[in-house]
């Protein structure tokens, strides 16, 4: 072996490249360097290549997209292993698993007095490492496996038979005692793939129903302009149909739903009950016009008949029963007629008042439609619309024996804000704190304006510090977001407090908890958030 240095093999590299007027390229220069040194060549590595096939690679699971970073990552990197490992993984194959080198400093097991000693530590096995390790891989992990493929398989329907198969075929050797963990291995691979496909058509047949669905309601809404109330369904709808679809959210329009059908089937049944009025008053009408035709046409008869006997009349005598007749005619005429207006003024009224009891009902449809169970300043559950919120929440705690918690916080200094720069700032206050709050919290989280600047959050799947840090979590955003109340920046604080619900206790009870401890807070200083 040479003992020269590697500033040697360079400077004679660059003596060779001139002499061989080559250009001193990158490839070039290696080329030479490793002839003069000794070393093997290694081709170029193909970075643009790579990286095209890296862009061609699809994406649609979140499988796909991991291993597709980890290929980006070794591409600019240069580093052939990661290359080959992140292609295997996104093909579904394991890649092998790294054989450790010997240390520079282990040379056929002796150490080499030549190489430098770095940081010696000695590295003692770990007897329970190897204890949990060893026996993982038994039936009752298997077992675990099966599982949790069942539990996830209903989500991917049962359309594709083959995926059915590889499923059934793959629990079927999970659940056997004596199963080989080779072979699961493989078959695992196998299923992997098929799974990919299976979670990227059910991904596109709810993209796909969504747009139908979409499509039905921008439908519903193009055919009914004249109806009003029904804009508050459709939007609601159209804001539901939007992803992430959750079964909170569907619930919530399924309620809103609920009462818009209620108010719409008063509306319907109070409108058939006004046509029927409005149809009687109309045969009254009727009526009476052709009772006040007759009597015109009687009225008349009798004063061409007295017309008649004036000409004949030959003294003051005889005319004094004529005119006897044609005033008692006129009397009677005018108490028709009077009868008759007073009888259509009724009638009017009637119509009149129906038709201000049916604007009423479509006002209410449309304040039903456009509030429902949501607090109409911040866009919060209003209190109808918690309790059957907590209802639902006690009840999942039931069946799933999971942990709630649940925040009652309270704006601090919310009465001098309102004081100092008027209610409308106040509500403003109230919608940025709302706002805030929906976007710092989780998806499976509810926010519902407890009354005035109280709110009370629902925190599922989560146990009393969690939603404690939650609660600080959201302080420190507020703190970061100041409010502007024209060109003034105000700090919005709150005071809180927290309480997970026990076994058998009612939500409301939890609440009282939370806002026992929320005063706490508030006598402690504000701003800070206190456990039940």
């Amino acid at each position: 072996m040479t003992d020269k240095t590697p500033f040697e093999f360079a400077r004679e590299t660059l003596k060779k490249l001139t002499a061989q007027k080559l250009a001193p390229t990158p490839l070039n220069y290696q080329r030479i360097y490793s002839e003069i040194a000794g070393l093997p060549i290694d081709p170029p590595f193909p970075l643009e290549r790579l990286q095209e096939i890296s862009a061609a690679l699809p994406t649609k699971t979140p499988g796909q997209q991991k291993q597709k970073g980890l290929l980006d990552s070794a591409i600019n990197k240069r580093n052939w292993e990661g290359v080959k490992n992140a292609l295997m993984a996104y093909g579904g194959f394991s890649p092998p698993a790294p054989v450790p080198s010997k240390p520079a400093s282990m040379v056929d097991g002796a150490p080499d007095a030549a190489a430098p000693v770095i940081n010696a530590v000695e590295v003692k096995p770990d007897p329970a490492a190897h204890a949990i390790s060893a026996p993982a891989l038994t039936a009752e992990f298997f077992g675990q496996i099966a599982r949790l493929i069942e539990y996830a398989t209903p989500a991917f329907g049962h359309e594709d038979e083959r995926f059915s198969e590889l499923t059934e075929s793959l629990v079927k050797a999970l659940r056997n005692p004596a199963c080989d963990a080779v072979g699961v291995k493989q078959m695992m691979a196998q299923y992997s793939q098929r799974l990919s496909f299976a979670a990227e058509d059910q991904a596109e047949i709810k993209s796909v129903l969504l747009k139908l669905l979409h499509l039905v309601i921008e439908n519903i809404s193009q055919l009914s302009l004249d109806d009003n109330w029904l804009k508050g369904q459709v939007d609601a709808l159209m804001a539901v149909c939007e992803p992430p679809l959750t079964l909170r959210r569907l619930d919530d329009v399924e309620q809103r739903l609920k009462d818009v059908i209620f108010k719409q089937t008063e509306a319907k049944a109070r409108m058939v009950q006004a046509q029927e009025e409005m149809r009687q008053m109309l045969a009254t009408f009727i009526e009476r016009l052709a009772t006040i035709s007759t009597s015109t046409g009687t009225f008349h008869t009798q004063l061409e008949s007295s017309a008649r006997q004036l000409e004949q009349a030959k003294s003051i005598q005889d005319i004094a029963p004529v005119l006897k007749e044609m005033v008692s005619a006129t009397r009677s005429m005018a108490q028709d007629s009077q009868s008759a207006r007073d009888e259509l003024q009724g009638m009017k009224r009637r119509a009149e008042a129906t038709e201000a009891e049916i604007a009423k009902l479509h006002q209410d449809l449309d304040r039903v439609s456009a509030q429902a169970r949501h607090d109409p300043l911040t866009g919060a559950l209003n209190r109808q619309g918690l309790d059957e919120a907590v209802k639902r929440e006690v009840s999942k705690v039931k069946r799933q024996d999971s942990p709630l918690s649940v925040a009652l916080l309270d704006i601090d200094n919310f009465k001098k804000l309102n004081d100092s720069l008027g209610h409308a700032t106040g509500d403003a206050a109230l919608t940025h704190l709302a706002e805030v709050t929906r976007e710092v919290m989780r998806p499976q989280d509810t926010l519902a304006r407890y009354g005035g600047e109280e709110f009370v959050i629902l925190m599922p799947d989560t146990v009393l510090d969690n939603g404690i840090e939650a609660m600080v979590r959201l302080q420190r955003e507020l703190t970061k977001r100041f409010f502007l109340a024209g060109t003034e920046k105000v700090l919005i604080t709150f005071s809180a407090g927290v309480a997970q619900l026990a076994p058998g206790e009612a939500g409301p009870d939890a609440i009282k908890r939370a806002d026992q401890a929320m005063y706490l807070a508030k006598r402690a200083g504000k701003n800070r958030v206190l456990g039940a």
